[in-house]
């Protein structure tokens, strides 16, 4: 093996997979690619129904939060993809863009080239939406390499009548969120192409691995990033308990995610000094910035048992489980076709017309109906069947932060989100919830309803408030820990360059200075998609400035 790359990419996930593919187009760049988790070979991370079955695996880093003081000391499971493709392997292939406003705030910041308008192209780049002709061209792409679609192969009674009940309430029908308009309800759009899910390694990495000038190596651990003086050289990784070391001419793309990304800059020497002292760790450059700025969308859920066996807590049966394998194997269709999502909705909470700032996720699935909190697990399904819908704080006003409890790169980090510190938060939650046992009520969905579910006692505020501190959960969307900007805080300027050293960006959701409005998947792949340009930029006019001097 070749010790000198002109790029290493730290990380597989969504945005090193995007960059791997890009950074390699041009054989004249030679570009390493190292994951420390396996190969995608678990058959689960390919099936979209068997999306439950990832979490908690070998697949998976398995991430927990600090005990939260709001949360009823809970310390929350924080997921995130250890394999190729990363957490895009293992999510619940939720394909949203946002809003444009989102976009158009990081600009306002002073973030040049940021805007939504200037964004869109690199969405479109990467997309190839199935159902190109019934959406407007003008925002969506059939000729990327990540297949979307809408759920076409198996769709239960529920969602529809989940879109109806929403709009009696003033939540208009959307067909199309990622379009002209987030605003409404629709069928979710996912990353599924022909009943297969669409990772990052799938749609971009492994159609580039033939290319000789691209290497993965996986298992890989890296442990620091090198520097002479304030210039990245290369990397040190663990593999198969030896350390080895490689060096790279251009660039070292840091594209760990929101947790290892920050925690690798902290073993690095980048960060704030005083902390970087406590572990004896020699300070390259201080930035106060890396690991702060942490956000993270949360949601908890409210369900319902149905009158018939239409939705999928009924697979979860052996019998069911094989039947369905069969339909999904032999014939390509079915439940195991579809991701646990059907439905989305996206709204201004007050219902006034504002700006988006709640979602509501729609499940076909009745979550914890059966077994009461003190048994809750919201991976442990009961059989018995229904739906759940899961309000969604957007837009939280709470901060948390990542840093190290040691030196050691083998610990995980220490991740304190402050779930709820802001009380704005927890209101916005509850608003969100009256109004999901509002749209319980609407007639389109009641004529299911067998029971309630969760939560059982749905009389006051102080018994939501109960429910909510018993079963939030983070909806795996961390962001911003290493976020993009010019003031003291900021880790990254707008060309994802770390501010203070040479050769060395960050790619990935921690660069974004505000969380979005929705799913944070398809954000990443566009903030690959504009960085492999930039890095490809950049080297151009470096090459144009050495030939000609």
């Amino acid at each position: 093996m070749r010790h000198r790359y002109d790029y290493i990419i730290i990380g597989s996930g969504s945005a090193g997979c995007v960059l791997a593919n890009r950074l390699s187009r041009d054989q004249n760049n030679t570009v390493l690619l190292l994951e420390a988790g396996g190969p995608d070979s678990n058959i689960n991370l390919h099936v979209p129904g068997a999306y439950l079955k990832i979490h908690k695996s070998k697949d998976d880093w398995g991430f927990w939060s600090e005990k939260q003081e709001n949360v009823l000391n809970r310390k929350i499971y924080l997921p995130r993809g250890k394999t190729l493709g990363g957490s895009s392997s293992t999510n619940a292939m939720a394909y949203v863009r946002g809003n444009p406003s989102d976009y158009n705030y990081w600009a306002k910041l002073g973030n040049t080239g940021w805007s939504f308008k200037e964004l869109l192209p690199y969405f479109k780049r990467s997309e190839n939406h199935a159902q190109i002709d019934v959406l407007d061209s003008h925002f969506h792409a059939s000729t990327g390499e990540l297949g979307v679609t809408l759920p076409t192969k198996f769709q239960t009674p529920f969602v529809n009548d989940f879109i109806e009940a929403c709009a009696a309430l003033g939540i208009p029908k959307n067909p199309d969120y990622n379009g002209e308009s987030q605003v409404g309800a629709g069928l979710v759009q996912s990353t599924i192409k022909n009943g297969k899910r669409q990772s990052g390694a799938t749609a971009f990495l492994k159609p580039a691995l033939k290319r000789n000038n691209l290497k993965t190596i996986t298992y890989a651990r890296v442990d620091k990033i090198l520097f002479q003086d304030k210039k990245a050289q290369g990397v040190q990784y663990e593999k198969g308990g030896k350390k080895f070391q490689v060096k790279a001419k251009k660039e070292i793309i840091l594209s760990a995610g929101a947790f290892k990304s920050p925690q690798l800059l902290l073993l690095s020497g980048i960060g704030k000094e005083s902390e970087l002292k406590k572990h004896g760790i020699d300070c390259v450059h201080e930035l106060i910035g890396v690991g702060e700025n942490l956000q993270d969308h949360l949601f908890y859920p409210i369900s319902a048992l149905s009158k018939t066996q239409e939705g999928i807590n009924h697979f979860i049966s052996p019998l069911s489980q094989i039947n369905a394998a069969w339909n999904y194997f032999i014939h390509r269709k079915g439940v195991f076709c579809n991701s646990p999502l059907e439905g989305m909705a996206f709204f201004d909470l007050d219902l006034i017309g504002k700006e988006v700032n709640f979602q509501l996720h729609f499940s076909p699935i009745n979550i914890g109906s059966q077994y009461g909190y003190d048994a809750y697990d919201i991976y442990d399904y009961p059989r018995k069947d229904g739906f759940t819908v899961l309000p969604t704080l957007l837009h939280p006003k709470s901060r948390g932060t990542v840093s190290l409890a040691s030196s050691d790169p083998s610990k995980p980090p220490v991740i304190q989100p402050n779930f709820l510190k802001e009380k704005e938060d927890l209101e916005q939650l509850i608003k969100g919830g009256k109004l999901v046992f509002k749209i319980m009520e609407e007639e389109a969905m009641k004529k299911h309803i067998k029971e309630n579910g969760l939560p059982y006692n749905r009389k006051s505020d102080d018994l939501l408030v109960e429910h909510i501190k018993k079963t939030l959960e983070t909806v795996y969307h961390p962001v911003g820990s290493c976020k993009m900007g010019s003031d003291s805080m900021a880790v990254v300027d707008a060309s994802l360059k770390v501010h203070g050293v040479r050769n060395l960006r960050v790619v990935d959701a921690s660069i974004m200075p505000k969380i979005v409005s929705g799913n944070t998947n398809a954000p990443v792949f566009m903030i690959a998609e504009k960085a492999a340009d930039l890095i490809l930029n950049s080297n151009k006019e470096t090459i144009a400035v050495r030939d000609s001097n």
